[in-house]
């Protein structure tokens, strides 16, 4: 294979020593050469941003949001399907999140809110053909003996009605969710399950059935606890024959065109406004590493003291706050590694 460089000039010594007849024939090469050389660019590119696993820049599927939000059994629902699907995503968010999250504000839904790493998730899993259905809890957090019936009840009723019932059904839950997915995988037939910053109530349970679908730990190891008990759990599920497999998530520092990058809506300017300000009232260290959780950082504080005016008012607070989570890596909600989970979910199809 000929690097970059090389093809180039191997192609231009080929045009030389060919001697093609006519200016016309030229300059059609010439358009060929430069057409073919663009499109090396971006295949290489795209294969350095896949190896990144903190790759700042959204990837711009071409995906509309164009969800569908209905009322069933006193709960919210809203979904969205592709063109030709392959699998069914389910997900279950986390504590006082809500359904609300996964898609920005759009016709099909005005008062979705679009949360960086959630409706990310989305985009990236409609892109790889997954239908996805994401309901919000009964209270602001999971419970299995509120929930789990009418969720079961729900999906039964979704997927005859859109006619999926034929394709393989895969779930990711987020903390809470994640603990509620790990006990409903007990009862609905999952080919595989990922557990997002969750390690599941597997010491629970009174047995963990024969057929548990395959597990991904989705992890903060900078929550030593959680860790602990997601290591003893994946020994459990491995002495059952599950499979299962690990994808830690490490801080990483922030940078001034951050927020701008993963934030849609929030110009650099701002961006690199709001990174000085975190700097200068000692929140991000030298080497740009949140020094504490966004959740505990008096940031907002810091904000209404300052001259920064956000876009939208306070439609960014939480956008902000879930990123420098993000950065932070404790405790958050992540699409950093939805490469990673979506090639081994579809491993399990």
């Amino acid at each position: 294979m000929f690097k970059r460089g090389n093809k180039s000039l191997f192609l231009w010594r080929s045009v030389r020593n060919y001697q093609l007849p006519g200016v016309v024939a030229l300059l059609g090469l010439v358009i060929f050469v430069a057409l073919l050389y663009t499109l090396c660019i971006g295949e290489n590119s795209a294969s350095d941003k896949s190896n990144n696993d903190h790759a700042t820049e959204r990837v711009d599927y071409q995906v509309l949001p164009n969800p569908t939000v209905e009322i069933v059994k006193e709960t919210q629902v809203i979904w969205q399907i592709p063109s030709d699907p392959k699998a069914v995503l389910l997900i279950a968010h986390g504590c006082g999140g809500s359904a609300l999250n996964f898609w920005d504000r759009c016709p099909g839904c005005p008062n979705c809110v679009g949360l960086p790493e959630e409706k990310q998730i989305v985009l990236d899993a409609l892109a790889e053909k997954f239908s996805v259905i994401v309901i919000t809890s009964t209270d602001v957090c999971w419970s299995y003996g509120k929930d789990g019936l009418r969720v079961k009840e729900i999906m039964t009723w979704w997927l005859e009605k859109q006619d999926l019932v034929k394709f393989p059904l895969v779930g990711l839950g987020a903390s809470s969710g994640g603990y509620f997915l790990s006990v409903l995988a007990t009862e609905v037939r999952f080919r595989g399950i990922v557990l997002m910053i969750a390690c599941g109530l597997f010491d629970k349970m009174d047995s963990i059935p024969d057929n548990y679908p395959p597990t991904l730990f989705v992890h903060m190891p900078k929550d030593v606890k959680r860790g602990r008990r997601i290591n003893r759990h994946i020994e459990m599920l491995r002495k059952k024959g599950v499979e299962t497999r690990e994808i830690k998530c490490i801080e990483f520092p922030v940078t001034s065109h951050w927020l701008g990058d993963r934030v849609e809506g929030l110009n650099q300017t701002t961006s690199s406004r709001l990174f000085e300000l975190f700097r200068s009232r000692g929140f991000i260290d030298a080497k740009g590493y949140m020094k504490n959780d966004g959740r505990v950082t008096p940031w907002r504080e810091a904000l209404k003291q300052s001259d920064i005016v956000l876009p939208y008012g306070s439609k960014f607070m939480h956008h902000i706050e879930e990123e420098l989570n993000l950065a932070y890596a404790y405790h958050e909600m992540t699409s950093l590694q939805s490469d990673q989970i979506f090639e081994w979910l579809k491993t399990h199809l």
